[in-house]
């Protein structure tokens, strides 16, 4: 009898012992479950175009390289389409300030409704040559008068880099003159800098939707397209008319990495460092300027007629323009313009060499007006 008592109070004794043994359990895994930190939601990275096109293609690596950056690694999340701005490329630094966006890789036209200095990059034939936009991008000083523009705009300025001229397609004939563009009317972004350019040599600006291009075209209601090679030669296969395309090298462009001002102040040294590298690493594997010249190759290799012009066939062109580029002078800023004027400026001769050109930005001579650019 008393063999078979003691078993019952046996398995009782187990049976709480291994109750407070889980209990015990349970509370540590609670405890360590409420010490350990929750993981950073991705800091959200927003970008107008996809990675297809250069832009998208910058956001995009900037945002690998920054997972990618070890001890200091930022974890992010691309947003293409401009999708947390309103789908509007002109937002994209509002949406920054007011916190729907951290981060931002933009087009420098595109940003210059809100940081109006970053039209220096896109004066009409200031900067035509793609070695000009690069030695813009890369110059200290005007960077520095950029970022407290982007300082009062909320938002730190991280690293610029070239991205390229636009272009104008069109379904008749090149361009060769500015009497040429008389009349004609092309679809473009509603930019008032670059619609003043258009204005200026006479054509009629258009701010269609894409949807609404082919069929522009194909009625008549439309002349040609206006944009950078690398977003032509995509929609030429919606937009086949585009029989003709002009590389101006009026407008240029660069690539603008951006942070919100308190994600910047929330980050140690190392992470602002590995920013920094990151976008400039970006810059250059993008090569955004080659890449724009290979849709232009792409374009001439599918049957489009390419005309480049020349130094020579741009002066009439820069002439023509001369009005606007006066005019925004001012809303740019006398003192960012006079720094683009010093860095692009022609080294002083020698003594004994002959005289520099008068002109900080006039490009070099050529032997005709125009050439024909090169076909693979």
């Amino acid at each position: 009898m008393a063999s078979t008592s003691i078993v019952p109070r046996r398995r009782a004794v187990l049976a709480a012992a291994a109750a407070l043994a889980g209990a015990a359990c349970v509370a540590r895994m609670a405890d360590a479950t409420a010490q350990a930190p929750e993981a950073a939601a991705p800091l959200r990275l927003s970008v107008a175009v996809g990675p297809a096109l250069p832009l998208g293609k910058g956001a995009q690596r900037w945002g690998e390289l920054l997972r990618e950056g070890g001890d200091a690694a930022i974890a992010t999340r691309l947003h293409p389409g401009a999708s947390l701005a309103g789908r509007d490329a002109a937002r994209e630094l509002a949406a920054l300030a007011e916190g729907r966006a951290d981060l931002a890789v933009g087009s420098s036209l595109a940003w210059s409704l809100q940081v109006p200095a970053l039209g220096v990059f896109s004066l009409p034939w200031f900067a035509p040559d793609d070695a000009q936009l690069a030695s813009l991008a890369a110059d200290a000083e005007l960077l520095a008068l950029l970022a407290s523009r982007f300082a009062a705009a909320g938002a730190t300025l991280v690293a610029v880099g070239p991205l390229g001229h636009r272009a104008i397609a069109t379904t008749a004939t090149t361009l060769r003159a500015p009497e040429d563009l008389a009349g004609l009317r092309l679809r473009t972004v509603p930019t008032p800098l670059l619609q003043e350019v258009l204005l200026a040599l006479g054509a009629r600006p258009q701010t269609l939707a894409f949807a609404q291009v082919q069929a522009a075209l194909e009625g008549g209601a439309l002349d040609g397209l206006e944009g950078a090679p690398t977003s032509l030669a995509a929609a030429r296969p919606l937009a086949g008319s585009q029989r003709h395309l002009t590389d101006l090298r009026g407008v240029g462009e660069a690539m603008v990495f951006a942070v919100r001002t308190a994600v910047w102040d929330a980050w140690t040294p190392a992470q602002r460092t590995l920013a920094r590298e990151a976008a400039e690493r970006a810059i250059r594997e993008t090569d955004a300027p080659q890449r724009e010249q290979a849709a232009l190759r792409q374009m001439a290799a599918q049957g489009t007629a390419v005309l480049r012009l020349t130094a020579a066939g741009q002066r009439a062109f820069r002439d023509a323009t001369a009005p606007v580029a006066a005019r925004w002078r001012g809303a740019i800023g006398d003192d960012v313009v006079a720094r683009a004027e010093r860095v692009l400026a022609p080294p002083a001769p020698a003594a004994g060499d002959a005289a520099a050109s008068p002109s900080p930005v006039a490009p070099s001579a050529a032997p005709s007006p125009d050439a024909p650019a090169a076909r693979p």
